[in-house]
């Protein structure tokens, strides 16, 4: 039964692949972009901690609209396809970034910064060599969430023509076809598992090298 509802996938390992590769540069590109715009916006918040409040609840607001409301509010302005979509994750992942770069960072022990202090480090120094080094897990932890999360949304951007594995799932639909649906729906929760898994990984090992660094 397993098997011949996974028939699309067996059959058509091409196309599987194309569309595969699709959703990942999707993701791939909207979580790099987020991360370069979300990192130093969190960096700027433990600088200036009244900038928090507001940054974290227009964060959380973007974040609880809806996928098709959002790409339905981008759309006359950047149109049809991968662009919308990519603005729309991009603005999904900017909580778990900018959040977790703020608490990375608060939670480097004040001890290691009183210390590189007494070393003569300069703020910039503080921050590039101490700081970011430690917070790094925390920030990689936020990048793990909103990974998982965009691949879930941009399934649903395959509505807008942006590709992926969305497509699968909607001409299913279109066309009454089980296995298209199947075949799209498994492919990108495998694809969120393998991500979830890499980056952890990478975050966990990242904390070993952390207190190795410490002691």
């Amino acid at each position: 039964m397993m098997r011949r509802r996974m028939r699309y996938i067996i059959e058509h390992p091409d196309r599987m692949l194309e569309l595969t590769q699709e959703h990942v540069w999707l993701v791939a590109i909207s979580v790099l972009i987020a991360m370069l715009i979300g990192i130093p916006i969190g960096i700027l918040i433990t600088r200036l901690r009244w900038l928090e409040g507001s940054v974290i609840g227009v964060t959380g607001v973007l974040y609880t609209v809806p996928s098709l409301a959002l790409f339905s509010v981008l759309m006359p302005y950047t149109g049809l396809g991968a662009r919308t979509v990519i603005i729309a994750l991009v603005l999904y992942s900017l909580l778990a970034i900018v959040r977790n770069t703020v608490t990375g960072i608060d939670e480097v022990p004040r001890p290691t910064l009183d210390a590189a202090r007494g070393m003569g480090m300069t703020g910039s120094q503080r921050l590039l060599l101490v700081e970011l080094p430690l917070a790094l897990p925390v920030i990689l932890a936020g990048v793990r969430l909103a990974t998982v999360a965009a691949i879930g949304i941009a399934t649903v951007g395959a509505l807008l023509g942006a590709g992926g594995l969305g497509q699968l799932i909607f001409d299913g639909i279109a066309r009454g076809s089980t296995d298209r649906i199947v075949a799209g729906a498994i492919s990108a929760s495998v694809l969120a598992l393998v991500a979830d898994w890499a980056l952890a990984q990478l975050g966990g090992r990242l904390r070993r090298d952390v207190q190795i660094a410490g002691r």
